[in-house]
């Protein structure tokens, strides 16, 4: 049987993790396939993150990405991604694309996001699919994340993006927003605006956006603080991951 997804999103990474956030608070039905390795697990304490002036634990930054996927609507399930097919007919429209993990499920969407650091294999059978070798192997895009096939697109450090968190985390947000741009979705740059902000102006809100009171803002701030001081109370339990070259066999 057959699962399907508006957004497939092939990696649960920071880049991602970050796409699935916009691309689900848009009312799109997102679904990640994450292989549980992302490297930035090996991170000892991550500094160079905006907003962590005194750095913040690796993983449990891809903990708080993870759960924001969550909240925003995202589902998130963990696979290895063996191989990606863009369906209809090769001289026609893309009619979407089917998925299959290494353990054989199979899922289906609208929309992919390949969002891996090197893994590319599963693209290889996508003719229009450009790959670069620079050493390791990337897949060619254009400014904004689009691939030479409709509705695939690359994220992050696969789509050569420096090795930096923040740059795959921000990445993985404009290849989202271009998504949602392809896909004629209403155009909004934020989510929670002040009572009246669009509707005082004659304007619906946005799929994904909201208009709260100044009650209802100081609420939020104030569960948001709760919540910040509950997760940062106690050590991130999980431990600290090496390099595979230097694990001892």
């Amino acid at each position: 049987m057959t699962d399907h997804s508006d957004v497939l999103i092939v990696g649960g990474g920071v880049a991602g993790l970050s796409a699935s956030v916009f691309t689900a608070r848009a009312d799109l039905e997102t679904l990640v396939l994450d292989a549980g390795a992302s490297i930035l697990r090996r991170n000892a304490h991550l500094e160079n993150f905006p907003g962590f002036p005194a750095g913040v634990n690796a993983r449990q930054l891809l903990d708080l990405l993870a759960e924001q996927s969550e909240r925003a609507g995202a589902t998130r399930r963990l696979a290895t991604v063996d191989a990606v097919e863009r369906l209809g007919d090769a001289e026609g429209p893309t009619e979407g694309f089917a998925v299959e993990t290494e353990t054989g499920e199979r899922y289906s969407a609208d929309y992919v996001i390949a969002a891996t650091k090197n893994e590319n294999g599963y693209l290889a059978d996508i003719d229009g699919v450009g790959l670069l070798d620079r050493g390791k192997t990337y897949v060619d895009v254009d400014e904004r994340g689009r691939t030479g096939v409709d509705g695939l697109y690359a994220a992050g450090r696969l789509a050569e993006k420096p090795h930096q968190a923040a740059v795959c985390a921000g990445h993985g947000t404009e290849v989202a927003v271009t998504l949602l741009e392809d896909d004629d979705r209403p155009f909004y740059h934020d989510w929670v605006v002040p009572d009246g902000y669009f509707t005082d102006r004659g304007r619906d809100c946005p799929p994904g956006c909201e208009e709260i009171d100044a009650d209802e803002r100081r609420r939020r701030e104030d569960d948001s603080r709760e919540y910040m001081r509950e997760t940062f109370a106690d050590p991130h339990p999980d431990p600290q991951e090496t390099h595979p070259s230097l694990v001892e066999e």
